[in-house]
């Protein structure tokens, strides 16, 4: 996603991508469940590109009882059934277990810190190479690239558009983390 704003100044992303862009990436989050999609979709798009995740967007919120936290974590073989049998969501085995896995992480933070995002909030003072760490010891199917993508795009980290991005002003505005006035 490097080229994201070089490609939307250039007028060379789609509107899916468009939309991504302009609202989502990078825009820090104050809920649980949105701060879980986030994750979620980074470890569905591992290996993929990231077009095949948006255009997946409607299904996987859809699979995943809409990102809610609480039910994806107490889901049992019936659903998990579902989700390796849905086509329209990425059916790979390892990343649905490890979804589930994450959404019980999640549970157990929340019960010790509030919520997921202070949680967030505590660690922000990180460098990425300590986030990493970090979310190894917690969650599953959390290698460098997925936690770092999931850390830029909920504005825990900098570098989600450039500085000469028209966004990059929208989500200072907006005070992200790393932002320090």
């Amino acid at each position: 996603m490097s080229d994201y704003c070089s490609n939307f100044n250039k007028g060379l992303l789609n509107d899916i991508h468009n939309n991504y862009h302009n609202y989502t990436y990078g825009f820090p989050e104050n809920n649980d469940n949105k701060l879980f999609e986030k994750l979620v979709l980074e470890i569905n798009q591992a290996g993929l590109s990231w077009e095949i995740i948006l255009k997946k967007y409607k299904e996987l919120y859809k699979a995943y009882s809409g990102f809610n936290i609480i039910k994806v974590a107490n889901y049992r073989n019936s659903e998990i059934k579902e989700l390796l049998e849905n086509k329209g969501i990425i059916r790979n085995k390892l990343k649905i277990f490890s979804i589930i896995y994450n959404a019980k992480v999640i549970l157990e933070i929340q019960s010790n810190h509030e919520s997921f995002k202070l949680w967030l909030d505590k660690h922000s003072f990180l460098n990425i190479e300590d986030w990493i760490k970090l979310f190894k010891t917690k969650f599953k199917f959390t290698g460098y690239n997925i936690t770092k993508e999931f850390l830029l795009s909920s504005g825990y980290i900098e570098g989600a558009h450039k500085k000469n991005c028209k966004v990059y002003k929208e989500i200072l505005r907006k005070c992200p983390k790393w932002y320090k006035k």
